[in-house]
């Protein structure tokens, strides 16, 4: 069928994106659905059940395929590893049905002609076909022939088209169609009723297997067992739906408010208008007042604002907005601002504090986004649809229970052949038969599977770590790679102003330092460092980056109330006035004014300022920023010839360093008018001098490294800070060892006839010479108590002979790892593999490097401040954010305590959940195997265990076992190895099998020894002939009253007899003694001894079975369906199970468990990692010329003349990562799993 697809079958929605889903069309069929509803019918309702759980069953079945312009019907399919389907049913919009009529004839419906809504409305009909998915609604494109989103502006439009298009705002009748079509600016989650909850829990599989086996056992008279089974079932469903419908309401309640805000927005007809945020659209002008919160994403195009992003970052710090600037272009908006757009957009949930007008109108912003297409939609979205994790462990836990149900499969046909051998009723073969089906799927399984799960989560929370993805705490046992942010992670938050370092006559002059408390003197520097900042007051104190503050406080300048009015003088009210303070130094000026600024982004690593001294008629434009990138923007005569040796100079003494500059602006033009663009005033300007900031390391911070790296966790730095700066960050925390090497990688863009060049630099520790301690002797004093200053420089030599192994570290900018994707992405895993500071990151470039990694088979952890690092955060397999509160929307994790401490108790906690995990998994796979095999043996004579002798099993044990086995801490210390990570592996597999092999021995010998007894009858045939003589038994004074079972008649039973009695103890006993060496306490957990509950249930378990055992009480007897036999029988058993848990205990702890010795296997078998990294290491190893040092590479073939370094030029047997697969048009018909 899928090779027959009609063309425009298939198409892309979100190509490209995170949630790329591929989109089939399908048309439905009278005939099939009549076919389908009486197959449901026929079925009781069991093909309807299967159509709910694989949804393109039910497409399929009910629909044929046609062109998604005519589907009714449409199933989507996710692009990743999961190819998950959804089945969405296409609806129409007439607009005909509108107040306002529309002529059919017309134009464009709306006035943006670059909207998807023209393109969408059938003619003349007027009707619009859409699909609604996860809270999107897209609608039918009819020139493009596929789905798009609605509710939101293309972002084709230009600033002019923005301007000119929705600046004066929408017509009502273009309201109403916008309206109508785009749906309400509401993020609407319903809270989730609690039936609709328990029916989707009662669906699920598991259950649905769960209430076929306990209806079995209730028809079967497991009246006792069944009972307790639905009772913890029901708990655990009450449970479930109490925590989702929680989590339901605690998310209505978060977003609830934001769909009630009154608005104020400008329309072509009416002017100002009232206007509930509900019933906002895309191109509305939204009014912005202060103490603001956005109802949707907005984009400014009049006056500036300072907005507080938390909501999005994490921190409280204020942002200032500046307009959309009015250019003719056709370049999307978005290009024109390059990589700093988010500059002019204003973001849902976000909160306005100030509002600056450019004139006597107030600060307007156009409608971008509504609904959940907003940032806080988004966010909202992702709670709500999380990312799919794709864990080993529970791939391979599917297996094992498909494994588990096959077995049960053979058991059926087992007992199906033994019970028609013997000629019994049909009825009780098919009962009997199916009985068997159940045994080897524990009931308990799930309720067991994340216990350790919820103790991890527990002891987490206790060492205010939270969780908003409780699955991913497994994930944190396998990470092998944590990176770090650095300022605000590794170094302390808070910035302490040391010196700065002026310049005149393009030479660099004396330090000033800030620590002798002398006040800057006054000119273009001291000018920067007061104006050159986006601080306001808010509340009596000064709020803002933490770095503009302690600039701002060094020059004890303060700024002006806002209530002052210097209208008079010529100054905008908008603007921010700063004035020396009783303690700055003498100055002619009175008072500066900011008349306008370009905000700084980590996109452009830097910011800029125009400003006008009070009673002056000239204006001055500052910037500050990265001294790299301010430096190029200096004229370079004004930039000192030893620029890079005296920034070297500071950041290799872990200094942050900020370049200042300055130019006078011509005069006639005033800023606030916006007649100075961007690019004209970061031009041609004069270079000031360097401020030279101390960012200490946290005290937690060379511990928990140190930590990490004797657990032989790679870390990593990725900072937006300088590079050199990381560097000596890097070997002050000890996250480069002493003694290792430093490859300096420097890549460069082809430029004219040069392709594209990447420079390996090999950097040495050098002891500090004599001009150092003279520039630097200040320092001596910041530097108490810390390591010794290292200074860097490049090494003419290469690595002394023999090869260096791991003790060598690439480091490379944002820039450089921009290029080596672009130009050199075959160079890339060999970087990463050895690959430790990445800085001058973009928030963009963090989240590729966190992927990138992932392609290596990396585990990866991120630990960040949360302000940059949302998207790395989000990336990572676990990402922990250190922030206040307590739970963000960033990451997985939350940390409130604002150190990494927190990394290797994540680690430490996802170990032992994923420990406990395949211990509590192993042991229920034994205890389903051992009820089967015992279970089966009893089947051959036609006979089953009784009900209190599956209820001492099921529950007195098995339950309350499992529930308490995970609760054991986790080892105070990081092993050197992480835990297995897969249950299909040969340590585990042997385990499981070697233990239902000493198991199957002991209960095989039990049952046909016991036949060999000078004392035994079949008591179930013969019961007459036992009691006859029972004299022969030493016992005998108990035998005639556990005889009488039931009605007190000596009757045959399908339950009492010797084999029975033989094999429950050893089953019993073999459970005990599996959830004993299961119990794997050292190196990732602590002593079994130390669960004391646990401990405490076992032993008991124990104590009560040894007493039943032996105590020949006749109630108890009767009550366990037992027959008392010979005192050497009873012993005989208990040494045979003593034998089997002494042998399973040697095998488990000596063999299986034993490292060693599987890493002396591997080693003789020459079984390797499959994992990438490994891959790549093994082969860089035996590659001679690998780390390259001191040369420069070229792009290319080799052509031109050009080098090409044959070492990564070769063919290669490592296998490359898988990119994107190429995606058919046409879709495939699988099984996928339940």
């Amino acid at each position: 069928m899928e090779e027959n697809h009609k063309r425009g079958h298939w198409a892309l929605l979100n190509p490209g994106e995170d949630n790329e889903l591929e989109a089939f069309g399908y048309q439905t069929q009278t005939l099939r659905r009549a076919l389908c509803l009486l197959a449901s019918v026929l079925s009781c309702g069991l093909l309807r059940l299967v159509f709910y759980w694989r949804p393109q069953w039910n497409v399929w079945a009910h629909c044929v395929p046609c062109p998604l312009q005519e589907a009714d019907v449409v199933l989507l399919r996710t692009t990743d590893e999961f190819q998950k389907y959804t089945r969405k049913k296409v609806v129409c919009l007439y607009l005909s049905v509108l107040k306002s009529p529309i002529n059919p004839k017309s134009g464009d419906i709306v006035a943006d002609r670059q909207s998807v809504i023209n393109r969408a409305v059938l003619k003349p009909e007027l009707k619009v076909r859409c699909i609604q998915v996860q809270k999107i609604r897209y609608v039918w494109d009819n020139v493009e022939e596929r789905f798009q989103k609605v509710g939101l502006l293309e972002d084709s439009n230009s600033c002019s088209d923005i301007h000119n298009t929705f600046g004066s705002g929408l017509g009502k009748e273009e309201q109403e169609i916008r309206r109508f079509i785009c749906g309400p600016n509401a993020i609407e989650v319903e809270i989730q009723p609690i039936w609709k909850l328990l029916v989707k829990q009662v669906l699920n599989p598991f259950y649905v297997f769960q209430a076929f086996t306990l209806t079995l056992w209730l028809s079967q008279g497991y009246i006792e067992y069944s009972i307790a089974i639905i009772i913890l079932t029901i708990i655990s469903i009450v449970l479930s739906v109490y925590d989702l419908r929680q989590q339901s309401v605690n998310l209505h309640n978060l977003v609830e408010d934001h769909n009630k805000i009154q608005t104020t927005i400008h329309t072509k007809d009416e002017g100002l208008q009232e206007l509930e945020s509900r019933l906002l659209v895309p191109g509305d002008i939204l009014i912005l007042p202060e103490k603001f919160s956005l109802p949707c994403d907005a984009v400014l195009i009049d006056g500036s604002c300072v907005v507080n992003e938390g909501m999005l970052t994490g921190e409280s710090i204020p942002v200032t907005k500046t307009p959309l600037p009015h250019v003719e272009s056709t370049m999307p908006w978005k290009s024109h601002s390059l990589e700093d757009y988010r500059r002019h957009v204003l973001f849902c949930g976000t909160e306005v504090i100030q509002t600056k007008p450019a004139g006597p109108g107030p600060v307007r912003a156009v409608v971008l986004q509504i609904g959940f297409n907003t940032a806080k939609g988004d966010l909202v979205r992702s709670i709500l649809y999380p990312r799919p994790l794709n864990f080993q462990l529970y791939n391979d836990a599917f297996k094992f229970i498909v494994f588990l149900a096959f077995l049960g499969v053979a058991g059926f046909f087992y007992a199906f052949g033994v019970y028609m051998y013997h000629g019994t009723s049909a009825r009780d073969t098919a009962t009997m038969s199916l009985l068997l089906l159940t045994v080897p799927v524990p009931p308990v399984l799930p309720a067991a599977l994340t216990t350790g799960i919820f103790y991890a989560q527990k002891r987490l929370k206790k060492k205010k770590i939270f969780c908003i993805s409780p699955q991913r705490i497994n994930m944190c046992g396998q990470i092998n790679l944590v990176c770090f942010d650095k300022t605000g992670t590794l170094t302390e938050d808070g910035l302490d102003l040391w010196g700065a370092v002026p310049v005149m006559g393009n030479c660099f002059q004396a330090v000033h330092s800030f620590t002798s408390g002398s006040a800057l003197p006054w000119g273009p520097l001291c000018g920067a460092m007061v104006s050159c900042h986006s601080l306001i007051v808010l509340d009596g104190s000064i709020q803002g980056d933490p770095l503009d503050v302690k600039m701002f406080e060094g020059t004890n300048w303060i700024i002006e109330d806002s209530s002052v009015d210097y209208s008079d003088s010529g100054i905008p009210a908008s603007s921010t006035i700063i004035k020396p303070g009783p303690q700055a130094s003498q100055t002619p000026a009175k008072a500066v004014a900011i008349l306008h600024q370009f905000p700084f982004s980590s996109g452009l690593q830097r910011m800029s300022v125009i400003t006008q001294q009070i009673g002056k008629d000239h204006f001055d434009a500052y910037m500050k920023g990265a001294p790299e990138m301010v430096a190029s923007f200096c004229r370079p005569e004004t930039v000192p010839p030893n620029f890079k040796k005296e920034l070297k100079l500071y950041t290799t003494q872990g200094f942050r360093v900020i370049a200042l500059a300055h130019k006078p602006l011509k005069a006639g033009k005033h800023p606030e008018a916006g007649a100075h663009t961007r690019e004209e005033v970061e031009s041609e300007l004069t270079f000031l001098g360097l401020l030279i900031m101390e960012n200490r390391l946290k005290k937690e911070t060379k511990p928990v490294l140190r930590e990490l790296s004797s657990a032989r966790i790679r870390t990593v730095m990725i900072t937006g800070d300088n590079l050199q700066t990381a560097i000596t960050v890097a070997k002050n925390s000890e996250m480069i060892p002493q003694g290792n090497k430093v490859i300096l990688i420097e890549a460069n863009e082809p430029e004219g006839f040069s392709p594209a060049s990447v420079t390996w630099q090999l950097l040495e520790d050098k002891e500090d010479g004599h001009r150092n301690k003279v520039r630097l002797s200040e320092s001596l004093v910041l530097c108490k108590g810390q390591e010794a200053e290292i200074c860097l420089s490049i090494r003419d030599a290469s690595f002394p002979e023999g090869r260096p192994g791991d003790d060598y570290h690439f480091a490379m900018s944002g820039k450089s790892y921009q290029v080596i994707t672009q130009h050199f992405s075959n160079l890339l895993p060999k970087i990463l593999v050895n690959g430790a500071i990445f800085a001058r990151m973009s928030p963009g470039q963090k989240s590729s490097l966190v992927e990138e990694f992932q392609k290596l088979n990396y585990y990866v952890g991120m630990c960040g401040d949360g302000a940059n690092d949302c998207g790395a955060l989000k990336m990572a397999h676990a990402g922990i954010s250190l922030s206040e509160q307590e739970a963000s929307v960033a990451s997985p994790f939350t940390s409130k305590t604002a150190n990494i401490e927190c990394v290797p108790h994540l680690i430490r906690e996802g170990r032992a959940a994923l420990v406990s995990s395949f211990g509590v998994f192993k042991y229920l796979t034994m205890y389903g195997v051992i009820q089967f095999i015992g279970t089966s043996l009893l089947y051959w004579q036609l006979q089953l265990f009784g009900n209190y002798q599956y209820l001492m099993q099921d529950i007195a044990i098995t339950l309350m076992v499992c529930l308490t086995m995970s609760s054991t801490h986790a080892y105070p210390e990081l092993a050197p190895y992480r835990p297995a990570g897969q249950l299909i592996s040969p340590p585990l597999l042997l385990s499981v099998f070697l233990n239902a092999c000493f198991s199957g021995i002991v209960q095989i010998w039990a049952f046909f020894f016991v036949k060999q007894q000078p004392w035994y009858c079949e008591v179930h045939r013969y019961s007459q002939c036992f009691l006859a003589n029972r004299s022969d038994s030493s016992s005998n004074a108990s035998v005639d009253g556990n005889l009488m079972m039931g009605n007190g008649t000596e009757t045959p039973n399908s339950v009492l007899s010797f084999e029975s009695t033989s094999l429950w103890p050893i089953m019993t006993l073999n459970c005990i003694a599996a959830a004993f060496v299961f119990s794997k306490g050292k190196p990732f957990r602590k002593p079994v001894y130390t669960n004391y509950l646990f401990s405490f249930l076992l032993f008991a378990a124990l104590c009560v079975t040894i007493f039943i055992m032996f105590a020949d009480i006749p109630v108890i007897y009767s009550g366990m369906e037992l027959i008392p036999t010979i005192t050497t029988w009873r012993i005989s058993v208990l040494a045979a199970s003593l034998v089997q848990f002494c042998v399973a205990f040697f095998v488990e702890d000596a063999i299986l468990q034993n490292r060693a010795f599987w890493l002396l296997i591997k080693k003789k078998w020459g079984v390797r990692s499959k994992s990438q990294y490994r891959k790549w290491q093994r082969k860089l190893a035996q590659d001679p010329s690998w780390p390259p040092t001191n040369r420069t590479d070229y792009s290319g073939e080799g052509k031109n003349g050009f080098y090409v370094n044959p070492a990564y030029e070769n063919s290669e047997s490592t296998p490359v990562p898988k990119g994107d697969v190429i995606r058919h048009s046409t879709e495939q018909h699988f099984w996928t799993r339940l």
